[in-house]
């Protein structure tokens, strides 16, 4: 557990290098409330680049540990709990939060980032 990374992960770079590509400057990890992955501040716009295991979202990467289920079960629901309390005060406070789960971003790379291309420049 010591070598998973909490930021510069592989799909975050890969969401950064595409967005780059594409013309649009962003801050990594911006001050602001839960820390964004990317931010462009002039848009008001936070993207999440989540891992479906620590974020828990419901696909086959989100199995449970089988060792240790008590304190696996209570971080990872803190986790969760976390990041709709994040999302809840970033739209309080006027920003809009996209979310790219790292199952999607491996499935469909091409659907996904023009979704987001598209979401960034309305």
């Amino acid at each position: 557990m010591s070598r998973i990374r909490s930021a510069n992960t592989g799909p975050e770079r890969f969401v950064r290098k595409f967005l780059y590509k594409n013309g649009f400057r962003y801050r990594i990890n911006y001050n602001i409330t839960g820390k964004p992955d990317i931010a462009f501040p002039g848009r008001k716009i936070a993207v999440f680049i989540n891992g479906c295991f620590w974020h828990r979202h419901g696909c086959g990467n989100s199995v449970m540990p089988k060792n240790n289920r008590a304190f696996w079960r209570k971080k990872l629901l803190a986790n969760v709990a976390r990041d709709k309390k994040v999302e809840k005060m970033l739209k309080k406070e006027s920003w809009n939060v996209y979310r790219i789960w790292e199952c999607e971003l491996e499935k469909n790379k091409e659907k996904i980032l023009n979704r987001l291309k598209n979401y960034i420049k309305k």
